[in-house]
């Protein structure tokens, strides 16, 4: 009988694994992302270069709802296996992956402090439409030019002096404020509107909290230094995706 048992397990062992759900659908392998205590929507969609509204559609999720930290949440496409854009230098996680360790810290905010940054409604005026015009975040030259096709110069940085006034370059509302994304330092974004995010980096000190609505020209934060240069690294996102801060900027 030892033979005929041994026979059987082995069968419904293939039958169970034939029946099994693909590594994706089994939130395990590339594709998926370990929520930490410092994330909310935003930043992780920040992270990976993908638009919040898909990510949150992707998960079945609307983009006020809270997420916490343990919850995984899907990169992809569902079915599709291709690997997501990437921003910072960020790789796709896996299964029991630390998802990238923050650069400079922990951040305070709890993962389920997405709830405060929930999306626009029709009683929030300063997230109707698309910024009619910007202003520039803080005083100073650009060091370096946009160029999409490096992980680096996604954005501009911008000369000055530590401590220095850093503002909201539009109306909006603060969706992430913390350090928890490698090589941003203290990172503060800000929507503007269904398409348009900004980001605020190598910050000395953070002004505002998530669920804020800030008006243009409002400080947010003071400047920080990176590599022990005192600079702002700012980026503006159109649909998740990187777009040259100078082409929306005014000219100085």
């Amino acid at each position: 009988m030892k033979p005929v048992l041994a026979m059987l397990i082995a069968a419904l062992l293939v039958a169970s694994c034939a029946s099994g759900r693909s590594p994706v659908d089994a939130e395990r392998g590339p594709g998926w992302y370990t929520v930490k205590r410092s994330d909310t929507l935003y930043s992780i969609a920040w992270r990976y270069g993908l638009e919040y509204q898909e990510l949150a559609k992707w998960n079945g999720i609307d983009v006020s709802t809270p997420i916490y930290p343990g919850q995984r949440l899907r990169l992809l496409k569902p079915h599709d296996q291709s690997t997501p854009a990437m921003s910072a230098g960020a790789s796709v996680a896996t299964a029991g992956d630390d998802n990238t360790s923050p650069a400079d810290g922990g951040g305070a905010a709890a993962a389920g402090g997405s709830s405060k940054a929930a999306t626009a409604t029709a009683s929030d005026p300063a997230m109707l439409a698309d910024p009619a015009k910007w202003i520039w975040p803080t005083a100073g030259k650009p060091l370096n030019s946009f160029v999409a096709s490096r992980l680096d110069r996604r954005g501009i940085d911008i000369a000055g002096k530590q401590g220095q006034e850093v503002v909201a370059v539009a109306d909006g509302k603060v969706v992430y404020s913390g350090n928890g994304l490698a090589g941003y330092g203290n990172l503060i974004i800000i929507k503007h509107s269904e398409t348009y995010l900004s980001a605020y980096a190598y910050c000395q000190q953070r002004m505002v909290e998530e669920g804020m609505s800030v008006r243009a020209g409002r400080q947010v934060a003071t400047m920080g230094e990176k590599d022990r240069v005192a600079k702002l690294y700012f980026e503006i996102r159109r649909n998740g995706k990187p777009v040259d801060p100078l082409k929306y900027l005014p000219k100085q």
